[in-house]
């Protein structure tokens, strides 16, 4: 697809994370007839989401936005709106503060993951409607789809793939992209 050219949605793929076999903490993604390894929740799936649970809800989500680390990742090929990654941006995963499943600002004690990781797992990070646009407290924060840790190590409930394959995807992606969890 050629950059800055804005396809229907219903023309694109669908977008498919399904468990893989025998480990509960690997799925595959599959855009169209393309499929990816990923590594999810260190618990598996569920579709009763808790925050800190381990797990992956399995539910359809929109993708609403991304962040990258610009000096990491360089330019990125895709119509998705990603914003730039600084050392002070922080996203809320407290269930008790108001901020709860938002981007916050340093300073900031309450409980949060920071955005500029040195681990490289949030280079790209892409956020998923799971519980931002109808927040609940305590139903999970900060499901993403991001980068892989060595050896496909589970997440904490996102979906995780490895930089190859996520420079392959995002040219499909764009705001309201359905991203379906089985």
């Amino acid at each position: 697809m050629p950059k800055n050219v804005k396809k229907p949605q219903n023309s694109l793929p669908k977008i498919v994370v399904r468990p893989a076999p025998r480990l509960k903490s690997r799925a595959l993604v599959q855009l169209g007839h393309l499929v990816f390894p990923a590594a999810i929740g260190r618990n598996g799936r569920t579709v009763i989401k808790r925050e800190g649970d381990g797990k992956t809800p399995i539910t359809t989500m929109n993708l609403l936005y991304g962040f990258h680390r610009g000096e990491r990742t360089g330019t990125l090929n895709t119509l998705l709106t990603m914003h730039r990654t600084r050392r002070t941006m922080l996203w809320c995963d407290a269930a008790s503060d108001p901020n709860y499943n938002r981007l916050v600002k340093t300073p900031f004690k309450p409980s949060h993951e920071e955005l500029q990781r040195q681990d490289g797992l949030y280079d790209v990070c892409l956020v998923l409607d799971w519980n931002i646009t109808s927040r609940r407290r305590n139903l999970g924060s900060a499901i993403f789809m991001h980068m892989i840790r060595p050896g496909y190590e589970p997440t904490a409930g996102c979906v995780a793939v490895h930089p190859r394959d996520m420079r392959r995807i995002l040219p499909f992606l764009q705001k309201g992209r359905k991203i379906e969890v089985r």
